[in-house]
């Protein structure tokens, strides 16, 4: 089953290519590495309170080998830019990091 932000692709297809097509664009090594570029989206999506845009994005800095300190360190500019608010989605956050490491160190021991 598509996830929700699929489904809303789905009923929209022209938008739906054109916002993938911009996430091809984006999400690879440029002038910045893709690595960096996940960094950003993980601390926009914590200031901006997205839970949804959390976790994909910190699912993606697992799968680009980020470290635990390295989504500390952005959970932190995130909160400073998003106020208190931002604190306790900076702080889900690393939760999230530390669940999604956890996953993949299980699956990787099967």
């Amino acid at each position: 089953m598509p996830s929700i932000a699929g489904q809303f692709n789905e009923g929209l297809p022209d938008f739906g290519k054109a916002f993938v097509g911009i996430q091809k664009a984006v999400c690879k090594d440029g002038s910045l590495p893709y690595k960096t570029k996940e960094l950003i989206a993980a601390a926009l999506a914590i200031a901006a309170r997205c839970e949804g845009c959390i976790a994909y994005h910190l699912k993606a800095c697992v799968d680009l080998g980020c470290s635990r300190e390295e989504i500390l360190e952005v959970a932190s500019v995130a909160v400073m830019m998003g106020g208190g608010p931002s604190h306790y989605y900076g702080a889900r956050a690393v939760e999230a990091f530390d669940d999604f490491v956890a996953q993949a160190e299980r699956l990787s021991s099967v």
